[in-house]
Protein backbone atom coordinates (compact mmCIF):
# COMPACT_ATOMS: atom_id res chain seq x y z
CA UNK A 1 0.00 0.00 0.00
CA UNK A 2 1.39 3.49 -0.72
CA UNK A 3 1.84 5.70 1.51
CA UNK A 4 -0.81 8.10 0.06
CA UNK A 5 -3.26 5.74 0.20
CA UNK A 6 -2.52 4.93 3.43
CA UNK A 7 -4.53 5.82 6.71
CA UNK A 8 -2.65 7.82 9.12
CA UNK A 9 -1.41 6.68 11.96
CA UNK A 10 1.00 8.95 12.92
CA UNK A 11 0.67 10.92 16.04
CA UNK A 12 2.25 14.33 14.30
CA UNK A 13 2.00 15.27 11.01
CA UNK A 14 4.82 15.28 8.54
CA UNK A 15 5.62 17.91 6.29
CA UNK A 16 8.13 17.20 2.94
CA UNK A 17 11.53 18.21 2.98
CA UNK A 18 14.85 17.20 1.07
CA UNK A 19 17.60 16.81 2.74
CA UNK A 20 20.90 14.60 2.92
CA UNK A 21 22.48 12.62 5.39
CA UNK A 22 24.78 9.82 5.91
CA UNK A 23 24.55 7.11 7.98
CA UNK A 24 28.16 5.61 8.87
CA UNK A 25 27.62 3.88 11.99
CA UNK A 26 24.20 1.96 13.74
CA UNK A 27 23.83 0.72 17.04
CA UNK A 28 21.12 -0.90 19.45
CA UNK A 29 21.01 -0.75 23.39
CA UNK A 30 22.43 -3.71 24.21
CA UNK A 31 26.03 -2.40 22.41
CA UNK A 32 25.91 -4.52 19.26
CA UNK A 33 27.17 -2.02 16.65
CA UNK A 34 27.62 -2.00 12.90
CA UNK A 35 30.28 0.09 11.29
CA UNK A 36 31.23 1.27 8.01
CA UNK A 37 27.79 1.29 7.13
CA UNK A 38 28.37 4.91 4.87
CA UNK A 39 24.63 4.94 3.57
CA UNK A 40 23.71 8.23 1.72
CA UNK A 41 20.19 8.64 2.69
CA UNK A 42 17.38 10.96 1.43
CA UNK A 43 15.03 12.67 4.36
CA UNK A 44 12.09 12.77 2.18
CA UNK A 45 9.60 13.97 5.07
CA UNK A 46 10.31 14.76 8.84
CA UNK A 47 7.29 15.64 11.94
CA UNK A 48 7.69 16.32 16.03
CA UNK A 49 8.18 12.37 16.19
CA UNK A 50 10.42 11.09 13.23
CA UNK A 51 11.87 11.14 9.86
CA UNK A 52 10.90 9.46 6.52
CA UNK A 53 13.77 8.56 4.28
CA UNK A 54 14.84 6.57 1.25
CA UNK A 55 18.11 4.82 0.39
CA UNK A 56 19.35 2.06 -1.78
CA UNK A 57 21.33 0.88 1.43
CA UNK A 58 19.73 -2.17 3.15
CA UNK A 59 19.34 -1.01 6.98
CA UNK A 60 18.05 -3.00 10.04
CA UNK A 61 15.20 -2.50 11.43
CA UNK A 62 15.24 -1.72 15.26
CA UNK A 63 18.72 0.10 15.55
CA UNK A 64 19.65 3.75 16.00
CA UNK A 65 22.16 6.20 14.48
CA UNK A 66 22.91 9.79 15.31
CA UNK A 67 21.56 12.58 13.28
CA UNK A 68 22.09 16.18 13.08
CA UNK A 69 18.81 17.70 11.78
CA UNK A 70 18.95 21.12 10.25
CA UNK A 71 15.65 22.72 9.02
CA UNK A 72 16.64 26.35 7.76
CA UNK A 73 18.92 28.33 9.77
CA UNK A 74 21.93 26.74 12.10
CA UNK A 75 19.27 28.38 15.14
CA UNK A 76 17.07 25.17 13.77
CA UNK A 77 19.84 22.85 13.65
CA UNK A 78 19.56 19.99 16.50
CA UNK A 79 21.34 16.76 17.27
CA UNK A 80 19.27 13.71 18.17
CA UNK A 81 19.40 9.87 18.04
CA UNK A 82 17.05 8.45 15.35
CA UNK A 83 15.60 4.90 15.77
CA UNK A 84 14.55 2.49 12.77
CA UNK A 85 11.30 1.36 12.96
CA UNK A 86 9.97 0.15 9.02
CA UNK A 87 11.63 -0.49 6.34
CA UNK A 88 9.60 -1.00 2.65
CA UNK A 89 10.46 -1.67 -0.48
CA UNK A 90 9.96 0.14 -3.33
CA UNK A 91 12.10 -0.37 -6.26
CA UNK A 92 14.97 -3.00 -6.58
CA UNK A 93 18.15 -1.22 -5.29
CA UNK A 94 15.76 1.44 -2.91
CA UNK A 95 13.92 1.49 0.45
CA UNK A 96 11.45 3.57 2.10
CA UNK A 97 12.25 3.94 6.30
CA UNK A 98 10.34 5.36 9.27
CA UNK A 99 12.06 6.23 11.87
CA UNK A 100 11.32 7.82 15.04
CA UNK A 101 13.45 10.41 17.12
CA UNK A 102 14.46 9.38 20.54
CA UNK A 103 14.84 11.34 23.67
CA UNK A 104 14.31 14.57 21.65
CA UNK A 105 13.49 17.45 24.29
CA UNK A 106 10.37 19.32 23.72
CA UNK A 107 12.22 22.30 23.58
CA UNK A 108 12.78 21.17 19.92
CA UNK A 109 8.73 21.40 19.11
CA UNK A 110 8.92 25.27 17.97
CA UNK A 111 11.70 24.22 15.70
CA UNK A 112 9.30 21.99 13.65
CA UNK A 113 6.25 24.38 14.27
CA UNK A 114 7.92 27.18 12.91
CA UNK A 115 9.12 24.64 9.60
CA UNK A 116 5.96 23.23 8.60
CA UNK A 117 4.37 26.98 8.82
CA UNK A 118 6.83 27.31 6.21
CA UNK A 119 6.01 24.68 4.16
CA UNK A 120 2.57 25.03 4.29
CA UNK A 121 2.43 29.44 3.39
Amino acid sequence: MSESNSIEKRRCKRVPISMALEISTLFKQDNIKVGNVDAPIEIVNISKTGIGFVTESVLPVGYYFNSRIQLGDENSKFYCVVRIVRREQRKDNEYMYGCEFIGLAPVFEHVFDEYEAKVEA
